[in-house]
């Protein structure tokens, strides 16, 4: 099979043929018809991830296609099945084995490169603002880098539970692209912030993706006993978190990493996939996908998340 391979962090991954092993005991193979990039693999091929792999190794966190093969121990699915699995890695190539427990199976109305899009961005929008932040109907929710990969489902998803959605991003497309989803007020990373945001009575649920200036400025642009999800930092700046203005405010910060979760509460990860999929068969949500490019272009894709040239999801097409 051909795969999209790192052998060294901080250099070009390289598209060789390798043999794909068979399924071990709780494992499947997978014919991957399509794979979702993330931020996260840009992150990866550093070696700065959280999780970042022994080399070398595939990247690609997400992928949909067809069962082929079963390891031993391995229930609930059968050959042929149409899955999306979070395997961590492993996405850039032709096929795939992955851990059984880690594929759910998809709709029949859902395609492969809709499947692709769907676990990691909206998995983590929906479980951080619904069983992190409690975002409730007529709450303001402020998200930032909002026509990003997971910014732009958090646009959705808090339209979809009620909310009052302030969508920032970089230029006037971008920020079409998360009105398109839902967006009440549009602000331009030209724009400040913080008083635009207060002119609009504040944010109770900040989600942001950014960090750096931007964290900073949505943060003091939060309302007393508001809640805060650092999702991400798009802009190479983690910022530190004042413990004074936490207090004085009643602020909450509340963390939240999606592959941590699958790993120590699976059983909220499976039940937020099972929602976005009933969402989607019902037509309330609807990945939206920039760009679709062969395997062989994987590293051009890539490049549009680097450059945030792209909006909402870039999808390989082994």
């Amino acid at each position: 099979m051909q795969a999209f391979q790192v052998t060294a962090f901080d250099t070009p991954p390289t598209l060789i043929s390798v043999d794909c092993p068979p399924p071990g005991a709780g494992q499947v193979a997978v014919r991957i018809a399509a794979c979702g990039l993330n931020f996260a693999d840009l992150l990866m091929m550093k070696g700065t991830y959280q999780d970042t792999p022994a080399l070398p190794f595939v990247p690609g966190l997400e992928v949909a296609g067809t069962v082929t093969a079963l390891g031993d121990a391995v229930a609930g699915l059968s050959l042929g099945d149409r899955v999306a699995v979070y395997g961590g890695q492993g996405g850039l190539a032709e096929e795939g084995v992955f851990d059984a427990n880690r594929a759910v199976h998809i709709p029949d109305d859902m395609c492969f490169e809709d499947a692709a899009a769907m676990l990691i961005a909206y998995g983590t929008s929906l479980v951080a603002l619904d069983h992190c932040a409690r975002l409730q109907p007529g709450e303001t929710l402020l998200v930032t880098g909002a026509a990003g990969g997971v910014g732009l489902t958090a646009v959705e998803i808090g339209k979809l539970m009620g909310a009052r959605v302030i969508a920032h991003a970089r230029g006037a497309d971008k920020l079409e692209v998360a009105r398109k989803a839902g967006a009440d007020h549009l602000i331009d990373d030209s724009e400040d912030l913080r008083s635009i945001v207060k002119e609009l009575g504040g944010a109770d649920v900040v989600y942001d993706a950014v960090g750096g200036p931007v964290w900073k400025a949505a943060f003091r642009a939060t309302n007393p006993g508001g809640r805060l999800l650092p999702i991400g930092f798009a802009s190479g700046e983690v910022p530190q978190i004042p413990a004074n203005h936490l207090l004085v405010k009643n602020l909450t910060v509340i963390g939240f990493y999606i592959g941590g979760y699958l790993k120590a509460r699976p059983e909220v990860i499976q039940t937020a996939f099972a929602t976005l999929f009933d969402w989607y068969s019902a037509g309330r949500i609807k990945p939206h996908i920039s760009h679709v490019l062969p395997l062989a272009q994987a590293a051009e894709g890539l490049e549009l998340l680097r450059s945030r040239a792209s909006t909402g999801k870039v999808i390989i097409t082994p």
